[in-house]
């Protein structure tokens, strides 16, 4: 079979989607290095906002599963040429994520403190990031609902307009941080840590309305509920949602046990980790751009059973993803010694940094490959496999691993070694799952 895609096409999605999906943790990453210069010791300040950031990334990246089970259905429709078939589904979909965010806000922002208490946070450090938490929260509503656009443009082989949204959105997080948590002498008052959280709130907002937009400028669809009866595929949509948030819950359950045992470490240590996991969570999102453009395509390609073009789609995306990863590891090598103090100037931190950091740098090549089959399997819909995939690679890789150099006392080390174990095991399994699953599909049509 001829290869029906192209290199171009493959950038034109994933480069726009690299930018887009860089910008919630870019959000949690500007509130960090701005809140970590604010005058006085911030040490606090910055093992809480990292520690909010973390969480709502996670849940965030959980909840997002929307997008992903949505772009799978609409790519798949599109594949086989029906995309009249789901003018119903949209609205459906995109009106259950608003519910969701509420929901989650109301569930939990009164527990906010009881959360936290659970990553074993502290005294001040607590009572910032249950504070910080519930302004940030009230943003769950819009981010779903832009999120559940997002992965509609997606499905349609389009990450342009979600770029525009949420690159939008990080110029107005920035702006807005700055000048809310700094003020502007004798015309708006200096607001610290809590003026990073409205800065945030109101870029959610920004993001929300350039994607509806969007919807309602560039495609057929739109958010006008026509009946109640639910689409036919709304019950996928939601199965695949719940695999694919179970699989998420997964990925939370081990960031949950890295902040645990690093608060417990100290401070210092649960203060760098806190700017650690926000940088990986900024590669991840960054590199995952190609992950998205394999979740597109390859959710499209499978609809048609176009086997060669898939296998160009994962060489392909997968080499990109490498590059860009090794790229980004190469440029933070040379900067080693300077980024640390783009977050705080305490001392102990820095040490814990500068000694950890490397970690993280030497993993995203890794990373990148089990991220871009990780999207080609969502663009399949197999949220049943990542699920069961993620659930036993973090308790019998990430945990094992976690407790042996916990009890070697081995601090920070141990719980970025873990880290780093679990994205080899998930990179390889797909590797060779890919492999598996492609030449069973080939057979297939050679019998037929």
């Amino acid at each position: 079979m001829a290869v029906k895609i192209t290199t171009s096409q493959i950038l034109k999605l994933a480069i726009p989607a690299i930018i887009a999906g860089i910008a919630e943790p870019l959000i949690s990453i500007t509130d960090l290095a701005i809140i970590g210069k604010m005058d006085g010791d911030t040490t606090n300040a910055l093992a809480a906002i990292g520690l909010v950031g973390t969480f709502l990334s996670a849940i965030i990246w959980t909840l997002a599963q929307t997008k992903t089970s949505i772009s799978s259905i609409v790519s798949n429709t599109l594949g086989e040429n029906n995309l009249d078939k789901i003018n119903q589904l949209i609205p459906q979909v995109v009106w259950l994520n608003i519910v969701l965010g509420i929901l989650i806000y109301l569930v939990t922002a009164p527990i906010a403190t009881f959360i936290f208490t659970l990553y074993k946070a502290q005294n001040d450090v607590l009572s910032i990031a249950s504070s910080y938490y519930q302004v940030r929260a009230l943003g769950f509503p819009m981010t779903l609902c832009a999120f559940a656009i997002f992965g509609i443009f997606r499905g349609l082989q389009n990450t342009s307009w979600a770029m525009i949204a949420s690159l939008s959105g990080a110029i107005v997080n920035i702006l807005l941080t700055l000048t809310l948590v700094y003020g502007i002498d004798g015309v708006i008052p200096s607001l610290g840590v809590m003026g990073a959280a409205y800065g945030s709130l109101m870029a959610q907002l920004v993001m929300l309305v350039i994607a509806i937009y969007f919807l309602y400028k560039n495609t057929v669809f739109s958010m006008r509920l026509t009946f109640w009866r639910p689409h036919e595929k709304l019950k996928k949509h939601v199965a695949l949602t719940a695999n694919f948030f179970l699989r998420t819950v997964a990925i939370n359950v081990a960031i949950y046990l890295s902040y645990r045992y690093a608060n417990q470490y100290g401070i210092a240590q649960a203060a760098a980790h806190a700017v650690l996991m926000n940088v990986w969570l900024f590669f991840s999102f960054l590199v995952d751009g190609f992950a998205n453009a394999g979740n597109a395509i390859g959710g499209k390609l499978f609809g048609s059973k176009d086997t060669a073009s898939l296998k160009y789609l994962a060489n392909k995306t997968s080499l990109y993803g490498v590059v860009i990863a090794s790229i980004l590891a190469v440029i933070c090598t040379v900067l080693y010694p300077f980024l640390g103090t783009r977050f705080t100037d305490d001392p102990d931190v820095l040490d814990i940094l500068a000694s950890t950091f490397w970690i993280v740098l030497l993993m995203q090549p890794i990373n990148a490959v089990a991220f871009v089959y990780d999207g080609i399997f969502k663009g399949w819909g197999e949220a049943s496999y990542l699920r069961n995939l993620l659930w036993l690679l973090t308790a019998f890789v990430f945990i094992p691993v976690l407790l042996t150099l916990d009890y070697l006392e081995c601090n920070l080390y141990a719980v970025w070694w873990a880290f780093f174990a679990w994205m080899i095991g998930r990179a390889a399994v797909l590797f060779f799952k890919f492999k598996s699953k492609v030449r069973a599909m080939e057979n297939k049509l050679i019998a037929k």
